[in-house]
C-alpha cells in the first residue's frame, strides 16, 4: 500500500510565503511525474504545478514566477514553495504522483495526498 502524506499549509498574509510537502511512503518502485493541484472552493481542480522524473517542470500560468515546484526522489518527496502568497491563490492543495508499485506484478498506479488548506488573508 502506497500512502502521500502532505505538510505545510495554512494561513498567511497576502505577499507571504508557505512551503508544502508531500512525502511518498510504501512498496514503490519508481516515481515518475510528481505534480500539485488545488482545489478552490466552488470551482474544479487545477494543476498548479507538474515536475517529471528527469526535472523537467510546467506551472499554471497564474503561479508562474511565483511557485516553485522541487523534488527528493531519494526521500520520495516532492516540494511547492509558493511565494508572493494572493487571496486568489486560496483553496485546498493536493500532491499526486504516478509510480510503479510492487505486487504479484509491478503495477502503475496515480497516488494522491490527503489535501491540505492554504489560506491567504488580505
Amino acid at each position: 500500500q502506497v500512502q502521500l502524506v502532505e505538510s505545510g499549509g495554512g494561513l498567511v498574509q497576502a505577499g507571504g510565503s508557505l512551503r508544502l510537502s508531500c512525502a511518498a511512503s510504501g512498496s514503490i518502485f519508481s516515481i515518475n511525474a510528481m505534480g500539485w493541484y488545488r482545489q478552490a472552493p466552488g470551482k474544479q481542480r487545477e494543476l498548479v504545478a507538474a515536475i517529471t522524473s528527469g526535472g523537467s517542470t510546467n506551472y499554471a500560468d497564474s503561479v508562474k514566477g511565483r511557485f516553485t515546484i522541487s523534488r527528493d526522489n531519494a526521500q520520495n518527496t516532492v516540494y511547492l514553495q509558493m511565494n508572493s502568497l494572493k487571496p486568489g491563490d486560496i483553496a485546498v492543495y493536493y500532491c499526486q504522483m504516478q509510480m510503479t508499485v510492487a505486487g504479484l506484478s509491478p503495477t502503475y498506479v496515480e497516488v494522491w495526498g490527503q489535501g491540505t488548506w492554504v489560506t491567504v488573508s488580505s
